[in-house]
């Protein structure tokens, strides 16, 4: 909760709730494309 705090801001912009939980999605969907992204790409040697 803090990364995703720090990263994107302890507030959301949007008032209604159906708008507050679709930013919310778009947000942990970012955060966990960036992970994705840093996290090393392993392969089985035979």
């Amino acid at each position: 909760m803090y990364r995703f705090k720090q990263l994107m801001g302890d507030k959301l912009k949007s008032r209604q709730f159906n708008s507050q939980h679709t930013e919310t999605m778009i947000k942990v969907k970012a955060i966990n494309k960036m992970t994705g992204l840093g996290m090393p790409k392993y392969q089985q040697q035979i």
